[in-house]
């Protein structure tokens, strides 16, 4: 578990400092701060809180974090540029930053504590999804691709370990593929990234916020 805490807190620290320049508001540094702190907070609760209840905190890790966006908003002071894109852009990355806490409470699943692949497989899924997703092809044509290589992925990761479910990894794979291809489409619509620290959140942010999914598909259709 302690390579899937480290790994989640890595990436809210890459993605924290790369959201605010995606979406170009000022006090960058400030917010990214909040951002990376949310996602690292979330990440380290979900590890100590107890197995059933591991998502429990991460509610008040955003409610915290929102608040902490809104207080740097107030401390700025009246008149200054880009208020409201700079808190509600903050706001939703601390948000998805937070809900990578989902992959430390599936890590903790009782079929993953086992050293089941189960994770690895949502993992690989995920992967061709965004290899769908980074050919210069219309939405049209990349949308499905995307999900449906992400749910043969999780099928042929079902039928290569016995112990992964076949028709819930397929699942579990299209969810995940699913969330890949819509955030693609939401940044191709704003011009897409230019710089590579906003690149590199572009593309980790949903794979955080995917988590939020993974965790509740696992409980429902392996436990």
């Amino acid at each position: 578990m302690g390579a899937v805490v480290t790994i989640v807190c890595a990436a809210s620290v890459a993605a924290g400092a790369g959201w605010p320049v995606l979406l170009a508001v000022p006090a960058r540094k400030t917010l990214a701060t909040v951002i990376a702190l949310s996602g690292i907070s979330a990440a380290l609760l979900a590890a100590a809180a107890p197995e059933t209840m591991a998502m429990q905190w991460t509610v008040v890790v955003v409610a915290l974090a929102v608040i902490a966006v809104f207080v740097i908003q107030l401390l700025r002071g009246t008149g200054q540029p880009h208020r409201l894109e700079s808190t509600f852009g903050a706001s939703t990355g601390a948000v998805l930053a937070a809900l990578g806490s989902g992959w430390v409470a599936s890590e903790r699943l009782s079929a993953n504590a086992a050293d089941s692949p189960l994770l690895l497989v949502t993992a690989v899924s995920m992967l061709f999804a965004v290899a769908a997703s980074v050919l210069p092809w219309p939405d049209r044509l990349v949308a499905p691709l995307g999900v449906v290589l992400a749910g043969l992925a999780g099928g042929v990761g079902g039928a290569l370990f016995t112990s992964v479910p076949l028709w819930p990894a397929v699942l579990v794979g299209a969810v995940m593929g699913t969330v890949i291809v819509c955030f693609r489409r939401l940044l191709l619509a704003g011009g897409g990234p230019h710089r590579a620290t906003a690149m590199v959140s572009a593309g980790l942010m949903p794979v955080l916020a995917a988590g939020s999914l993974v965790y509740p598909l696992e409980r429902l259709l392996i436990h």
